[in-house]
């Protein structure tokens, strides 16, 4: 089963406040006891790397196991890292730690405004087709591997334009960005401890995660490093993601 966010495509616009992560995961768990699943795993990425945590912090007797790709809060620093903490960095460590100071000063414009101004944004996205591919398309050159010179280098142009599309057929621009202002306004969904649950994240060619970061939030059991794919990773490298949340799952049986 593949749920839609609150707030995106297919799920269409949120209608009331306190859409955050956290209600999301409980979301989630209630959707799951209803069809009657009462044990199930959970993989997500970006957004969903923050969901699926939360949901096992939240179901714990229920999820079996939960698998991330481009895992960012609850798998890395937040804030400056003195140099004691950086001793026995790996070289792929210490430049995630580069890139991460580097997307919160020249990268990080687009979450400052939906986390602040979202609903501004909104009549902007939702008027024009073309600021829609415009928001959208800015990140698939930013955050796809850097060995593509264009988005479509990486990921098929129609794959592109069906995501942008999602997002201007349903109207769901301004309710996606609002995720962002729920989150930074409500902290209930920020990971302190660990579920307990078996976790397994993805690191894709260009990811941030960081495992001794990962672990003071969660039960980290698999960690595999890929040099190919970037942060779309159901996209940009589908066999290396599908065969990872295979083999974990598989080893929870």
């Amino acid at each position: 089963m593949i749920p839609s966010l609150p707030g995106f495509g297919f799920s269409g616009p949120t209608r009331e406040k306190g859409w955050n992560v956290h209600r999301v995961a409980r979301a989630w768990a209630e959707l799951m006891s209803r069809l009657g699943y009462e044990r199930y795993g959970a993989q997500g990425g970006d957004v969903g790397a923050l969901v699926s945590p939360a949901l096992a912090r939240i179901a714990p007797e229920s999820v079996v196991g939960v698998h991330v790709n481009a895992a960012s809060v609850g798998f890395i620093p937040l804030g400056p890292v003195d140099e004691e903490a950086r001793e026995g960095l790996t070289e792929r460590e210490t430049t995630s730690l580069a890139s991460i100071a580097e997307f919160t000063t020249d990268g990080f414009g687009y979450n400052a405004l939906q986390s602040t101004r979202p609903q501004t944004l909104s009549y902007g996205l939702t008027d024009s087709p073309v600021g829609q591919l415009a928001w959208i398309m800015e990140k698939f050159q930013a955050w796809t591997h850097s060995s593509a010179a264009l988005p479509e280098d990486a990921i098929d142009r129609d794959t592109l334009l069906t995501n942008v599309m999602l997002y201007w057929l349903t109207g769901t621009a301004g309710s996606a960005a609002r995720m962002y202002y729920e989150n930074s306004h409500v902290m209930d969904w920020f990971p302190t401890s660990s579920s307990g649950v078996p976790t397994a994240v993805a690191n894709f060619g260009e990811d941030v995660a960081i495992r001794r970061w990962a672990e003071q939030a969660n039960t980290v059991v698999r960690w595999t490093e890929f040099e190919r794919g970037g942060h779309f990773a159901a996209p940009e490298a589908p066999d290396l993601l599908a065969a990872d949340v295979r083999e974990f799952f598989g080893s929870l049986n």
